[in-house]
């Protein structure tokens, strides 16, 4: 008996973690890259569009980790704050101000048509 109310507690729980993951994913589809390119010294890399799975599980990391460290310390104490609450919204919105301001800094949209239209697109730009 106890091995099945701790199953169900598991499944509950597991399936409560993951409900922002999966709403996330069905409403703004999955998280996919695109190549940009920075106008002046013609270095590559990626912006990201859709739901951020990657910060749903890594958090306050993932803007680290892009090289944004003092937003990264910022969502950290975000978190702290409001206890949480903040990791489960920020994965809906963390890829597109990401993809703005690396736009704005003066990257351009360097991939196929169809994913730069994609990108424009989810981003709301026009060029």
């Amino acid at each position: 008996m106890a091995i099945i109310t701790t199953f169900w507690i598991l499944l509950i729980t597991l399936v409560a973690l993951l409900t922002p993951l999966l709403i996330g994913s069905a409403v703004m589809g999955w998280q996919k890259s695109i190549k940009v390119r920075h106008k002046d010294s013609g270095i590559n890399k990626n912006i990201f569009i859709g739901y951020s799975w990657t910060y749903f599980f890594f958090g306050f990391f993932v803007p680290i980790f892009r090289g944004e460290v003092s937003i990264g310390f910022f969502h950290l104490f975000l978190s702290i704050l409001t206890f949480g609450v903040f990791q489960l919204v920020m994965p809906f919105i963390y890829n597109k101000q990401f993809s703005h301001r690396q736009l704005v800094a003066g990257w351009n949209l360097d991939d196929s048509e169809l994913s730069n239209a994609l990108a424009r697109e989810k981003l709301n730009i026009s060029t």
